[in-house]
């Protein structure tokens, strides 16, 4: 009887208009970021077994009162190509950094500041997460944002939150940034 219900409940509001916002994420970053981890972490799911993404993945997480629709595009550098593709309609950019990758700092700020300049991304807020703070070797989410020149991003909000997509400290702080930041601006 419980599902029943529930089910109908569900058929109740889809014909009277759900009042949720949904809202078109993006979530791009190399390869090995912690992309995946990340979106799982989002939709509480295991994070113990992750393998890359050869293509992308994407999965519905209501969070706040909205519903987000979440892209992960796999961050291979034969994918990174297509990345263009993905972005019309984009609501928000997540861009994920490893944190304790440093070899790959500059690599990784060339790509963000190629998707920043896409028309498609033209004032679209952003999300980077500096992930993977568990690590000892993580350098400072204050150190990446200075070296990617997020000061100079004028055209758009943007945020930087250190966190550790396995643990999942920091993720919900990146939530809460999305939540009163972007969405409380289009209601």
């Amino acid at each position: 009887m419980g599902e029943t219900q529930k089910g109908l409940f569900s058929v109740i509001e889809k014909l009277k208009g759900s009042t949720e916002l949904e809202f078109r994420i993006v979530l791009l970053g190399l390869d090995n970021a912690g992309k995946t981890t990340l979106l799982r972490q989002l939709a509480s799911e295991d994070v113990s077994t992750i393998t890359p993404t050869q293509g992308f993945n994407i999965k519905s997480v209501t969070s706040h009162g909205m519903k987000l629709n979440v892209w992960d595009i796999g961050g291979q550098r034969k994918i990174r190509t297509f990345w263009n593709k993905y972005l019309e309609n984009t609501d928000l950019l997540i861009y994920v950094i490893d944190s304790a990758d440093k070899k790959r700092f500059e690599e990784t700020g060339v790509e963000l500041s190629e998707l920043i300049e896409d028309q498609n991304l033209k004032g679209v807020p952003i999300l980077i997460f500096a992930n993977k703070q568990d690590l000892a070797t993580a350098s400072p989410a204050s150190e990446i944002a200075e070296g990617l020149n997020l000061h100079t991003y004028r055209d758009r909000e943007w945020q930087i939150q250190a966190c550790s997509a396995v643990s999942g400290e920091g993720v919900q702080d990146g939530m809460n940034w999305i939540s009163s930041n972007i969405c409380n601006k289009t209601k």
